[in-house]
């Protein structure tokens, strides 16, 4: 039996973004927004396609990114449940510039641009966080060309999996598993698929973690975090 809709208002009160806005407010949005179900390896959009507006993600995993012609691509970001994207694109009223397809079986909510430029006029404080929203992402882009420009492969990967995969933990072991197949996150870290392999051997023959496949237990993340290889 199929996975049944949401409640697409109170899924976006108890957003961040959406959370003081009164209920007429949420109601608009609600009436603009529709679910997108897809499953795994769908291509939700393609560069060139037109942008009406932006995704938040139910649940599931979005891969952003450049496609070459020879097929190969550049990973951009790994998005996962709560986030969003495409508000830039929307904002200046361009094309996509990259591809969008899902990681893993998805449920997405498209929100129409119209009724985000009304709310825009409406509230100045929804505007804020829209402007909160998309400077949080520029700083994270910032952080990723300073990635790739100065630190090591090595470093690029610890601080994924301190970042992303395992975040606030410290001190004891954990055991998670990776968000996506080591070459999509090869590709998000701009390495390749062999280097990143070899990067997990190093840490693990370090006594900083052990990887089974895309499962990891991490033995000592303060340490991970001070390794410098």
């Amino acid at each position: 039996m199929p996975p049944r809709p949401i409640k697409i208002e109170e899924f976006i009160r108890n957003l961040p973004l959406f959370r003081d806005l009164s209920a007429d407010e949420v109601e608009r949005i609600a009436a603009c927004t529709s679910q997108v179900r897809l499953p795994t390896g769908s291509i939700l959009f393609r560069k060139g396609d037109p942008c009406t507006g932006f995704h938040l993600i139910v649940y599931g995993q979005v891969k952003l990114a450049f496609g070459a012609s020879d097929g190969s691509e550049k990973v951009v970001e790994i998005l996962g449940p709560g986030q969003s994207f495409g508000e830039a694109v929307m904002f200046l009223d361009r094309p996509y510039v990259m591809f969008a397809e899902t990681l893993a079986d998805s449920l997405l909510l498209h929100v129409g641009k119209a009724v985000i430029y009304q709310e825009l006029d409406h509230s100045p404080d929804f505007a804020l966080r829209m402007l909160g929203g998309l400077a949080q992402k520029l700083h994270r882009i910032i952080g990723d060309l300073e990635g790739y420009s100065l630190k090591s492969g090595t470093q690029r990967v610890i601080g994924y999996l301190l970042r992303d995969v395992v975040r606030v933990q410290t001190g004891r072991s954990v055991d998670v598993t990776l968000p996506a197949t080591k070459s999509v996150i090869a590709s998000r870290l701009s390495i390749t698929r062999e280097h990143f392999s070899r990067i997990l051997h190093e840490l693990g023959d370090a006594g900083l973690i052990r990887v089974n496949g895309r499962s990891i237990r991490f033995l000592d993340i303060d340490r991970l975090r001070q390794y410098r290889g």
